[in-house]
């Protein structure tokens, strides 16, 4: 069954059909009246309705089982919190019905007319409409969220974000499965692309299969102009009135449009600073009857979009743009897990990174997206749609799949490209988009240089990285030296010896060279051969960020 169309009111009525970009702008009535957005944005604010407020309100053992989709804690103890945000919350992200007098109270100024007119909720209580869902005046005695609305916040460069996202309300709210044009709202993946994606000031950007809009709004931040698509309209909806809700955080002139199609169509011929990209890479069996959801996926078999899309990225970057994205590839039986994605790189001329963070068996794939779908073992369609997974990949030989990121780079001048292809499981902290580009400089100044280029080079280490080292009981020397990445990636990496003798002086204020000499002076070696293993270490730290380059 399709979702309800979704009824935002005549304010975004030309937005998706419109060829010219809408401008986040916009200010009360000549009358003094709020427009309905901004009269909900009044009240949002007014209720403290945020995530830090609801940390507040919410118990610790809440908040974990609300993560893990266990709505009954967090339920409970909101519903017994006499703050405003608490209301809210029950209201909008728990799908509860509630007296429409407690409503207008936390929503005095859009109102539940205004709220019910927006689309934001609709009436509950008796489906038919009769006496007992009405009052006297055809009043709803009791209404419910026709949407998700929740606080999110975030920190970049520009300091701190305080908004409101609006996707369609997940299972934890409506008890049963995802209609297939669901717009998702922020969910780990989203979460991912959002750290990952470097941040630095662009001329444009353009979020492709945008969904709520989250990718764009935080491009709008520091892109000038972006472009969000999306094959839903829903999504373009949703992504609209989310900038709405939320420009006074962006910057003023800001553009953002919005355009219809399928992956790169809209934007055909064009090129940008910056790409961001959430896919519908999930790989789904190509069945008459299955069920799929458009958030997600793509229409092709197997791995085929994502590896159509990387092949046509580097297209649309212009020199020095970067694109960011999300991405599955199968792995076949006896086969490196490289294989697909080198095979996509092939003949390419842009550096790449491709970072495998988890890999999963067809079973235990199929199980966490038809799960994600909100179908359990206990759905009719189960056991159908779990073995229409699994002859799918017994077709194509998939013994695993991969999940990771991308990172696509346009060089400024004519060079070999830089590519890395590895298997990271650890996180560190922060967000990871700066350190990917400090990766990447040195990926790129790296394969430059010859060892005398690099011993005369200036090297100091991240500000994050900690030495460990081990013992054993009674003894004096450590038997092992470990490096330790707080932020990036988070890897631990082997220390040789000399290697932690001359790393404890590398703050970018002498050249390598003179370094290594002084250690090897102390301890009695040839220089040759110290330089040797310390110049195979240097490259293994600079190519994780545990080192990075300064000027001389």
């Amino acid at each position: 069954m399709a979702a309800e169309p979704l009824s935002i009111g005549p304010l975004l009525g030309h937005l998706t059909h419109s060829a010219s970009p809408f401008r986040i702008s916009g200010e009360a009535g000549a009358d003094g009246v709020l427009p309905p957005i901004d009269a909900l944005r009044a009240d949002l604010a007014a209720a403290d309705f945020t995530v830090t407020r609801l940390n507040e309100v919410l118990s610790p053992m809440a908040q974990r089982a609300l993560e893990a989709e266990n709505a009954i804690p967090a339920q409970r103890e909101l519903a017994v919190s006499e703050h405003p945000s608490a209301l809210l919350m029950r209201l909008l992200a728990l799908g509860a019905a509630l007296p429409a007098d407690e409503v207008e109270e936390v929503l005095p100024t859009l109102t539940v007319a205004g709220a019910l007119a927006l689309g934001l909720l609709t009436p509950a209580g008796d489906p038919a409409g009769g006496a007992l869902g009405r009052d006297a005046d055809g009043r709803p005695r009791l209404v419910r969220a026709a949407i998700d609305l929740r606080p999110y916040e975030a920190e970049d460069d520009d300091g701190a974000i305080l908004w409101w996202i609006a996707s369609d309300l997940g299972e934890t709210a409506t008890g049963r499965a995802l209609d297939g044009d669901h717009v998702l709202g922020i969910g780990g993946a989203t979460s991912t692309l959002i750290a990952l994606t470097p941040r630095s000031e662009v001329r444009s950007a353009l979020d492709l299969g945008c969904g709520c809009g989250i990718q764009a709004l935080h491009a709008a931040r520091h892109a000038r102009s972006v472009i969000a698509t999306d094959i839903s309209e829903r999504a373009l909806a949703f992504t609209a009135f989310n900038a709405l809700l939320n420009r006074e955080s962006l910057p003023d002139g800001c553009a953002l449009e919005l355009r219809q199609g399928s992956m790169l169509e809209p934007v055909a011929g064009e090129r940008f600073d910056l790409v961001v990209s959430n896919p519908p890479f999930v790989i789904t069996p190509r069945t008459p009857g299955g069920d799929t959801w458009t958030y997600r996926d793509g229409g092709r078999a197997g791995d085929a979009l994502v590896a159509d899309l990387i092949r046509d990225l580097p297209n649309h970057l212009e020199p020095g743009g970067i694109a960011a994205m999300l991405a599955n590839w199968e792995i076949t039986a006896g086969a490196d897990w490289r294989e697909h994605p080198s095979a996509w790189l092939d003949g390419s001329d842009v550096d790449a990174f491709v970072i495998q963070r988890d890999r999963e068996d067809p079973a235990s794939y199929a199980q966490t997206w038809l799960r994600d779908g909100g179908l359990t073992p206990r759905d009719d369609r189960w056991a159908a749609m779990m073995t229409a997974y699994l002859e799918d990949f017994a077709s194509r030989d998939v013994e695993e799949v991969g999940f990771g990121y991308v990172i696509l780079h346009r060089p400024t001048d004519t060079r070999p490209a830089v590519r890395l292809l590895d298997e990271v499981g650890t996180t560190g902290q922060g967000p990871l988009g700066p350190r990917l580009k400090g990766m990447l400089v040195n990926a790129v100044t790296l394969a430059g240089l010859n060892d005398d280029d690099l011993l005369a080079s200036h090297l100091a280490r991240a500000d994050d990285v900690m030495e460990r080292r081990h013992f054993v009981p009674g003894a004096e020397d450590p038997v092992m030296i470990d490096l330790v990445q707080g932020g990036a990636f988070g890897r631990t990496l082997p220390l040789t010896s000399e290697m932690a003798g001359v790393l404890g002086v590398l703050d970018g204020t002498h050249p390598l060279k003179p370094l290594v000499q002084a250690y090897a002076a102390l301890s009695g070696e040839e220089f040759e051969e110290v330089s040797e293993r310390v110049l195979e270490q240097v490259r293994t730290l600079l190519h994780w960020g545990f080192l990075s380059f300064r000027a001389e």
